[in-house]
C-alpha cells in the first residue's frame, strides 16, 4: 500500500480510502464488518463516511452507515489504527436530498457543526473524528454534476467562512476533531476557506477536498487541480469508477442483478450517450492491456500526482480486492496516451 500526507496535517491516509456510502442499503452490517477488516488486513487505513449514509438518502435509513461503522468500532477496538473522515450534510434546499436531517433546517452554523459533529461521534463510537468535512457548500455553486454559474441571488444568504473555520478550530482544541476538510467544493470555494486560515491565527488548515473525479469526469483538472499541488490541498477522489460504469459491468446494455444502476433509477449521472461510448472506449484500451476496465480505471486516478486517496466503494469482497490491488498497477506510457487520445475526442463527458 502507499501512503500520503493529508494535506499539511501530518495525517498519513493510504492511497486506497474505503468508501462506505452502500452500507445500510446494497450492504449488511455484517458485510460492512468484513469489509472494514480485509480492507485494514491489507494495508488501508483510511475509512470515509458521511451522516448522510447510505445512499439513496432517506429517512429510514438515514446515519445507518455511520451506525456500522460505530459497532465494528465497538467490537473491534484499535480506533487509532485508522483515520476515520466523516462528513456534515449541507442544506438540504440545495439538493433534492429530502428535510429528514436535522428536522430540515440544517445548515453550517456553528450550532448545526457542533451537533453534527457530536451526533456523529455517537455513532461511530469514538471520541474523535480524523477529518470533519462539509459534504456540499451551503451556497449556491455548481456542483453534484451542474454545469456554470449563473449570478446569485440578491437574498442568497450563507454562512461566513470565519464563523465556519472558528467553529471548526473550536472542535480541533476540544480534540472532536483533527482536521477539516470540503467536499464537492469549487476553486473560489478552497481559496476563500485558505485565505480565511491566513487570517485567523490559529485556525485549521483545509486539509483536502473530496470531488468526483474519473475517466468520464477529468473537471477536476481544470482550476483545481493546480490548488491542489501549489497549495498542498489534495484531492481525495470519489465515484473513481462513475457509479459502476467505468467496471464493464453495464457494457451493452446488460443491467446486472443488484448493480446500482438497475437498483436506482435516480442514478443518471453517468448515464448519457457521451459517457457510455466514451466507458466503452476505455474498456477496450483495458483490454487490450490485459486489464479489467475496473482496474484500469482506478490506476489512472492513483497516478493523478493531486490524488491523495482513491476512495474506492464495494457491494462485494470480490470487488474489493480488485479495488485495492489496483494501487499496485502503473499504467504505462502508451495506455495513458491512449486514454489522453480519449479524452480529447470527449472530453467530460458527465461532469
Amino acid at each position: 500500500m502507499q501512503y500520503n500526507e493529508l494535506g499539511k496535517t501530518g495525517i498519513q491516509v493510504s492511497k486506497i480510502c474505503l468508501g462506505t456510502m452502500t452500507w445500510g442499503e446494497q450492504n449488511t452490517e455484517a458485510q460492512a464488518h468484513e469489509q472494514l477488516d480485509y480492507a485494514l488486513s491489507q494495508g488501508v487505513n483510511f475509512i470515509d463516511t458521511a451522516e448522510l449514509y447510505p445512499v439513496p438518502p432517506k429517512a429510514e435509513t438515514y446515519a445507518t452507515t455511520e451506525q456500522y461503522i460505530g459497532s465494528w468500532i465497538q467490537a473491534r477496538g484499535k480506533r487509532d489504527d485508522f483515520v476515520l473522515a466523516t462528513k456534515i450534510a449541507g442544506p438540504v434546499g440545495l439538493n433534492n436530498f429530502g428535510g429528514h436531517i436535522r428536522g430540515g433546517s440544517n445548515d453550517f452554523s456553528p450550532q448545526q457543526i457542533i451537533e453534527a459533529c457530536h451526533a456523529s461521534l455517537q455513532r461511530l463510537n469514538t471520541d474523535y473524528i480524523d477529518l470533519y468535512q462539509l459534504h456540499w457548500p451551503d451556497r449556491q455553486a455548481n456542483f453534484f454534476g451542474k454545469l456554470g454559474f449563473a449570478k446569485p441571488d440578491e437574498n442568497e444568504r450563507f454562512e461566513s467562512f470565519t464563523r465556519i473555520v472558528e467553529t471548526m478550530q473550536g472542535l480541533v482544541r476540544e480534540g472532536k476533531i483533527r482536521a477539516y476538510g470540503l467536499s464537492n467544493e469549487t476553486p473560489w470555494g478552497v481559496m476563500r476557506h485558505l485565505s480565511t486560515h491566513e487570517s485567523l491565527p490559529g485556525s485549521p488548515r483545509v486539509a483536502s477536498v473530496q470531488n468526483p473525479y474519473n475517466l468520464l469526469n477529468r473537471s477536476y483538472e481544470v482550476g483545481m487541480a493546480e490548488i491542489s499541488l501549489r497549495e498542498h490541498i489534495p484531492l481525495l477522489a470519489y465515484s473513481p469508477l462513475a457509479f459502476g460504469r467505468l467496471t464493464g459491468k453495464y457494457r451493452h446494455g446488460n443491467r446486472p442483478d443488484g448493480a446500482r444502476l438497475t437498483l436506482f433509477e435516480r442514478f443518471q449521472r453517468y448515464n448519457n450517450l457521451q459517457g457510455i461510448a466514451a466507458a466503452e472506449r476505455y474498456a477496450q484500451i483495458a483490454e487490450a492491456a490485459g486489464l479489467t476496465p475496473a482496474t484500469l480505471a482506478l490506476a489512472f486516478v492513483n497516478s493523478r500526482p493531486f490524488v491523495a486517496a482513491n476512495i474506492i466503494g464495494a457491494t462485494s469482497l470480490e470487488q474489493l480486492r480488485e479495488n485495492i490491488d489496483s494501487v499496485n498497477v502503473i499504467l504505462s506510457d502508451d495506455v495513458l496516451a491512449e486514454i489522453d487520445k480519449v479524452h480529447a475526442e470527449i472530453s467530460n463527458p458527465c461532469p
